[in-house]
């Protein structure tokens, strides 16, 4: 039988871990407070973009949460009661996540909320749930902002401090002095990153050859990718998530770049080598 790590992406199974510890601190926390871990079922939420932009992401991080709901009620529950996974996809907005988190905790009286994947959405629901005092598992959000939040605001993934730095030194390990970096400032996720990484780089003796930006959702990226190119660098970081990546690789082909793309976990899809091509 394959192991979970085979059967689902690295978000799925980020989930699974996330949803053990949402069932500890939850469960603990509404028997405290005598809330809903006295009905028959214990009732986690789950926060997704299951459509939109960055579905990739939710639907795999919920493929690794329901399976481990699936598990522990076949094996009889936990403490003598059925889980109970309620879904809520925020459509990849940025303003629906802290909406759907509201409803859950208001209408749905979760114990714990699961989610989200993208960075800003996890820092739009994050002081909701600190005011709520319901814990608040992400099972991918990079940014450190997101846990600064509050004492119940968690993570199961590294950070981006730590991915950017990686990443620099792999480029400087290659023999890519000079850098390009093109971010995407609608998101939270790839500003940290692009900074994270240039901090490193720049002071460990890299050059930034030049810095441009887009906006999620945008399709042309021909004007930033001819200004880059102009800086002749060895390599370009793109910090963004993989739909827009996908567009800048082929784009920078079309342009003649043929330098090396580097980025973070915002590239963990199939869709990125789809909508890239050959």
């Amino acid at each position: 039988m394959p192991t979970l790590a085979a059967m689902f992406s690295p978000r799925s199974f980020a989930s699974l871990t996330a949803l053990a510890g949402a069932l500890v601190i939850g469960f603990t926390s509404c028997k405290k407070e005598g809330g809903s871990a006295n009905a028959d079922e214990i009732v986690i939420g789950e926060v997704a973009a299951m459509t939109g932009g960055t579905a990739t992401f939710g639907t795999s991080s919920h493929a690794g949460t329901q399976m481990a709901i699936d598990e522990i009620n076949a094996a009889g529950g936990l403490l003598g009661k059925k889980l109970k996974l309620i879904t809520e996809d925020d459509q990849s907005k940025q303003g629906e996540a802290g909406t759907v988190a509201k409803k859950l905790i208001s209408r749905e009286k979760i114990v714990a909320l699961l989610g989200e994947v993208a960075s800003g959405r996890s820092l739009e629901m994050a002081p909701i749930c600190q005011k709520a005092g319901i814990p608040m598992i992400s099972p991918a959000s990079t940014n450190p902002k997101v846990t600064e939040t509050g004492d119940f605001i968690f993570r199961v993934c590294f950070i981006d401090p730590f991915q950017g730095t990686v990443m620099a030194k792999f480029a400087m390990s290659r023999g890519w002095k000079k850098v390009a970096i093109l971010t995407d400032t609608k998101q939270d996720y790839s500003v940290g990153l692009a900074q994270f990484f240039k901090e490193y780089f720049a002071k460990n003796g890299g050059t930034i050859t030049g810095e441009q930006s887009y906006g999620s959702g945008d399709k042309d990226f021909k004007a930033q990718l001819t200004a880059i190119k102009a800086g002749a660098p060895d390599a370009i970081f793109a910090s963004g998530y993989y739909n827009e990546t996908g567009l800048i690789a082929a784009q920078a082909r079309e342009l003649g770049i043929t330098v090396p793309l580097l980025g973070g976990d915002g590239w963990d899809s199939p869709s990125l080598v789809e909508v890239a091509g050959k």
